[in-house]
């Protein structure tokens, strides 16, 4: 019985099971004959070691990057007959090209797609040739998913930028170049497409090109490389084209196989993500990661990041056991000469050139979500295996993507790009993108519901980053409160404007003077008349607003007090975002809770009369929603009970009453 042999199909090895070389000779469209017997184990040693190239394909609308992928695949000899039948029937269903084939219906996938006849998701697809291997990202052209095509380049080391010849560099190409530029793919090559449209003139290619080069140069990308093709046709797709005589350069696939693109930061220092704590027994204890720059072998010095603890490596493991030595790109286990507390997240460097730690940054973020990014607002950073809590401090500038211009902004629009400072609760080991993107690039996640709101690129630490520490005190909160005789407490009263919160805090407030308890009462409306008067109403203020209190009642917290603070507060993240900064026992969250009719029927400052007038604008419950809390401490139906029994519930969950 003869040997198992690998097939491909869409990218993925198949385990075909026995197959005979009459079988194998049969299959009409691979270019290689697929061995049998002893020679599959040469045939897949030499696939493994073709180099990798990941590139992705982006444009405007209706450029033809599909069509150049699924081209590429037929010309690469890669579809079974089944593939090419479920084409061929697919095209004369969905396809735009009349009686022939549609290639770009080997890549839209989705229903909408096809229907639409445009790229929505992004679609990877594998293929090899003798020379190489790729993995190809078809990215959408449409603005509203910018998004979606700053996925696929996250990865790319090289991108095809498709321009229609007849209508040249739209605003499309300008955002998806920036994007490019942004996250530092540094080779680009401009394919010039549907030149069959323009009769191959090779003066409308030259003046796309000279735009091209004109815009690349500002952009920073250094090497782009420009070729005029056929995408539906095949001229220079694959092979130079006799209806370009005029044109001395490779074809698309020719450059895609001879292209040098830079390798991983082998010859830097040592830089290794930690990923998991191997210890499958008591006397074994190994830090699993991919290298991402740098060698390292048995006998190095090391230092862990951020604990700044040193050790030396004693072991080096791949898949298949110890090694001498290993290099950027491999996958590892390191294990060390000293027990120390490393765990996921942290980074394993080189001890004499370590990496630089720091909790504040300045850096290029692309916002995704449809809710707009406000500074002051607490997500999730993720970078390589760490996740900690991070804010935007400030928006320095928006970024025109389309022109490069500096707009002055308060807040991120999905699919904006911001230059903004970013402040974390711990420190992280990171290097600009520039120079490592597994410890340059991050994501932001909303901690709200978990998904993807932004991804951003490091540049620097901000000064003040290094230069500010904390102080040590010898009093601390504990020895404040112990004066006191009492227990810091933090009860935030949230509800619409009416709901009756201040009249009850303030009744707490006197019952706990009266019992000889230390206390103060930050009310909304007093704090804006000092501390946050230069606050408007902006959902953007409203989060600085939340922010300063929070600040303001943990240091009264501090300093032993019981706090209450009385603010409409309408946004779930910064209520999060307030309770984190107190332990777990000293926040309680007290939601005042009364119909809308029934508040505005109280309506003693007339101010939703005036925001129903339009005299108000961003008036919380009326053009500006109330995040009804989920899980408060505390919930008190203010439309039910006079207000002194509702205070009485607040002293009783304190036990003072």
């Amino acid at each position: 019985m003869e040997e198992p042999t690998v097939r491909k199909m869409e990218g993925v090895d198949v385990d075909a099971g026995a197959v005979s070389k009459a079988d194998a000779a049969a299959i009409p469209h691979s270019p290689f004959p697929i061995p049998g017997g002893s020679d599959i184990a040469t045939y897949l040693k030499q696939h493994e070691s073709k180099p990798l190239l990941r590139f992705i394909t982006c444009g405007s609308v209706d450029d033809g990057k599909s069509t150049l992928i699924g081209r590429l695949l037929h010309d690469s000899k890669r579809l079974f007959d089944d593939q090419l039948a479920a084409l061929e029937k697919d095209s004369r269903k969905h396809g735009t090209q009349g009686e022939r084939i549609d290639y770009a219906l080997l890549l839209d996938g989705l229903a909408a797609e096809r229907e639409q006849g445009i790229t929505i998701d992004v679609a990877y697809r594998y293929f090899d040739t003798d020379q190489r291997k790729f993995i190809v990202a078809d990215c959408p052209g449409h603005e509203q998913y910018t998004r979606n095509m700053a996925t696929g380049a996250s990865t790319a080391d090289l991108a095809v930028v498709l321009v229609d010849a007849r209508k040249g560099l739209l605003t499309q190409t300008h955002r998806h170049s920036y994007i490019v530029s942004l996250l530092g793919i540094r080779h680009v090559v401009l394919a010039v497409n549907k030149m069959d449209l323009v009769e191959f003139d090779e003066a409308v290619f030259e003046r796309i090109a000279a735009d091209y080069r004109a815009l690349a140069q500002r952009l920073g990308i250094a090497e782009v490389t420009c070729i005029p093709l056929s995408a539906l046709e095949g001229d220079n797709l694959s092979s130079r084209s006799a209806r370009t005589p005029w044109y001395a350069g490779p074809a698309l696939l020719e450059h895609l196989e001879r292209v040098q693109v830079d390798a991983q930061d082998d010859g830097g220092a040592l830089r290794l993500p930690v990923q998991w704590v191997n210890r499958p027994h008591q006397n074994f204890r190994g830090y699993a990661g991919t290298i991402a720059a740098g060698a390292v072998k048995p006998g190095d010095e090391i230092i862990v990041l951020p604990s700044a603890r040193r050790s030396r490596v004693t072991q080096v493991l791949g898949a298949d056991g110890e090694v001498a030595s290993a290099g950027a790109g491999q996958a590892v286990t390191l294990t060390l000469a000293d027990e120390i507390d490393i765990s996921r997240g942290d980074v394993i460097a080189a001890g004499g050139d370590p990496p630089e730690v720091a909790d504040q940054f300045a850096a290029h973020v692309l916002w995704m979500s449809d809710a707009p990014l406000l500074p002051g607002r607490p997500y999730w950073l993720k970078i390589g295996a760490r996740t900690v809590s991070a804010t935007v401090t400030e928006i320095k500038h928006r970024i025109d993507v389309n022109t490069q211009e500096h707009l002055a902004a308060k807040r991120l629009e999905l699919n904006e790009v911001g230059y903004c400072n970013l402040s974390l609760d711990e420190p992280i080991a990171f290097e600009a993108y520039a120079r490592n993107r597994a410890l340059g690039g991050f994501i932001l996640i909303d901690r709200y519901d978990n998904t993807t709101a932004g991804a951003g690129t490091l540049d620097f630490a901000l000064r003040r980053a290094g230069n500010v520490h904390w102080q040590h005190v010898d009093v601390d909160k504990a020895a404040r409160a112990r004066q006191k005789g009492q227990a810091p407490k933090v009860l935030w009263f949230t509800g619409l404007s009416g709901a009756g919160k201040s009249t009850i805090a303030n009744l707490v407030d006197k019952r706990l003077h009266a019992l000889g308890y230390h206390s103060f009462l930050l009310d909304g409306d007093n704090v804006r008349h000092g501390l946050n008067r230069d606050l408007g109403f902006t959902d953007e203020d409203r989060v600085e607003n939340i922010r300063r209190v929070a600040e303001v009642a943990r240091l009264m917290a501090d300093a032993g007090l019981i706090v209450l603070v009385s603010f409409i507060s309408p946004f779930r993240a910064e209520r999060r975002m307030a309770r984190e900064r107190f332990a777990d026992d000293e926040f309680v969250e007290v939601f005042v809770d009364v119909p809308l009719a029934l508040a505005e029927a109280r309506d003693v400052k007339g101010l939703y009369r005036k925001a129903r007038a339009g005299l108000i604008p961003n008036f919380t419950g009326i053009d500006s929603p109330y995040e009804v809390p989920e899980h408060p401490e505390l919930h008190l139906h203010a439309g039910e009970q006079a207000p002194e029994a509702l205070a009485l519930q607040v002293l009783a969950h304190l036990g003072l009453e």
